[in-house]
């Protein structure tokens, strides 16, 4: 109690905030980047709102109902880190799903005040299959325009079509506007980017970094202190990189700052990484490596320990830094970053270009190979479908190419795929701007892993067949992720004669209630479902957002 009159002194005027006409609610905004271990399991039970405790400890009995059992919680958070509360403390959840397609032209027709510009910037957006779902994040819509707008003003060069492309180009406009601002110049070669813009720039990659590894999206004072930046200049970095880094004021107005999205942090992240392997002789991925090393480190290697460490994550917080690494490495970024990767103040020697150009498009070419590679070894379905996305980075479309030529050829549906296939088969599918009438997954020959990694599709198609599969708990999570989908037209799906039993059923159930599920036709026949497994059922029938029209019990 005292901890909330601290905060708020106009509640020192209420008697007691436990009487039945005090209605509580509390708003705790961003639990993944809260530091507290929030111990659901080992933290003492604490029911008495006038005794002390610590934070971490009143937090866990304030959402597991000890504390003011009659107040009301409301928290936001990422989905890995909304996993430590224990479900029996969950009543509802509602899924942020962002833009679906109409939302994002409707997005850049207001914020483009030229017609003729908005509709240009579209069509752009829309030839590039993997910038148009990236679409679906309010924040990239608002980096797309800004510089696709800039770049159609000025009427030179080819408009970006990668990723790395459009953040790189991002980066640019933003220290350009901090010219104009602070200095009254208009710098638009990159070469003659400033040793300070260039300093700060790799400072924040550092912080980027290293809080990125941690899981940290909000940081500190010490964490800026530990990356090199004086706490005292904190607002001139933030002044310098307006609409990439904010300094806010806290709880008990304690300072905090924080990338403007998440997307911003990778890319940074990735920026510091590479220019720290091409310029300082580092691989700051590896711990062991922290010292100056006598032999060059090669970008291929660096690459592959990126690539092992992204595979590695459960939850897939390294995937777009991934993608944004080995984007970086290309010729054409690097004649856009030339600025950033001259002025260095490095411990090693840079490299003639010439050589430098020769041995980065030889270790390309070896990360390429390791990429495919890995794509034949990993297991996960979606990991595997982020390493076409590198590809895509790297200019690479070789094994998609494979899967047309078969497409073509009329092998697809009568030859047995390899899982590695299977994954760009996939990978074509997603990327294709057309969507599947219907997708039968037992159409195309394969085993077992083939078939695990063709289930994205799910997300692509308006009826699914996947009866007699064998699908397992994985794979129904991924069926519930594409039925959650704000953008998934699905509308039939037969799951007939899998053995499902109740635990996967619940996968399925919180799909069928979020309000971005369009489902019309379920098909659970033959599915071993007990007395849970139907409660479930009903209770997401029941649900508001449930649009079933049919389901099939036999």
């Amino acid at each position: 109690m005292k901890l909330l009159q601290h905060y708020f002194p106009q509640l020192k005027e209420i008697k007691s905030i436990e009487d039945d006409d005090v209605k509580i609610v509390f708003i705790f905004d961003g639990l993944d980047e809260c530091r507290l271990p929030l111990d659901f399991q080992s933290n003492e039970i604490c029911c008495d709102i006038t005794e002390s405790s610590s934070v971490d400890v009143l937090l866990t009995n304030l959402i597991k109902g000890n504390l003011l059992p009659s107040a009301l919680l409301w928290i936001t958070s990422r989905p890995a880190a909304a996993n430590q509360i224990p479900p029996e403390c969950v009543h509802q959840v509602t899924e942020v799903r962002g833009f679906n397609d109409p939302q994002k032209e409707e997005y850049f027709r207001k914020r483009i005040r030229d017609r003729n510009k908005a509709r240009k910037i579209i069509s752009h957006i829309k030839s590039s299959r993997s910038l148009y779902i990236m679409c679906h994040i309010p924040v990239f819509c608002w980096i797309s325009a800004t510089v696709l707008e800039t770049m159609l003003d000025k009427v030179s060069g080819d408009l970006p079509k990668t990723l790395t492309e459009m953040y790189t180009h991002f980066l640019l406009i933003q220290t350009n506007v901090k010219n104009e601002k602070y200095h009254g110049t208009n710098e638009t070669t990159p070469k003659k980017m400033s040793a300070s813009n260039t300093e700060i720039i790799l400072k924040l990659g550092q912080l980027a970094l290293l809080q990125l590894e941690r899981g940290n999206l909000i940081f500190y004072e010490e964490d800026l202190r530990e990356s090199g930046i004086d706490v005292s200049e904190a607002s001139v970095y933030s002044g310098v990189c307006t609409e990439i880094f904010k300094e806010e004021c806290g709880l008990g107005e304690e300072k905090v700052y924080c990338f403007v999205h998440l997307s911003i942090q990778e890319y940074l992240a990735a920026l510091f990484v590479f220019h720290s392997c091409v310029n300082e002789n580092r691989n700051v991925l590896r711990a062991e490596e922290s010292k100056l090393c006598s032999d060059r480190v090669q970008l291929s290697e660096l690459h592959r320990t990126a690539v092992d460490q992204a595979l590695e994550s459960k939850n897939g917080h390294l995937d777009l830094f991934l993608r944004f690494l080995l984007g970086l490495s290309l010729d054409s970024i690097q004649t856009l970053l030339g600025g950033i990767l001259t002025h260095t103040g490095s411990r090693s020697p840079v490299p003639d270009p010439q050589t430098q150009t020769g041995s980065r498009s030889e270790s390309i070419e070896e990360t390429v190979l390791y990429i495919k590679e890995r794509i034949t070894e990993e297991s996960s379905a979606e990991r595997t479908i982020n390493l076409f996305h590198c590809l895509n980075e790297l200019n690479d479309n070789s094994l998609v190419e494979e899967i047309k030529n078969f497409q073509r050829s009329g092998k697809l549906s009568n030859e047995k795929l390899k899982p590695h296939q299977c994954s760009a088969l996939a990978f074509m599918l997603l990327m294709s701007e057309e969507i599947l009438d219907e997708f039968d997954l037992k159409t195309y020959k394969t085993s077992a892993a083939g078939y695990q990694r063709l289930l994205p599709v799910v997300g692509n198609c308006r009826k699914a067949i996947l009866n007699r599969c064998d699908l397992t708990k994985k794979s129904c999570e991924i069926v519930a992720s594409a039925l959650q989908s704000s953008n998934s037209p699905l509308r039939d799906l037969d799951l007939s004669n899998n053995n499902l039993g109740d635990s996967k059923v619940k996968l399925l159930c919180a799909g069928l209630m979020c309000p971005n599920c369009k489902l019309q036709r379920l098909d659970l026949s033959y599915n071993n479902l007990g007395d849970s497994g139907v409660k479930l059922l009903c209770a997401a029938l029941m649900s508001p957002n449930c649009k079933l029209q049919r389901l099939d019990l036999s």
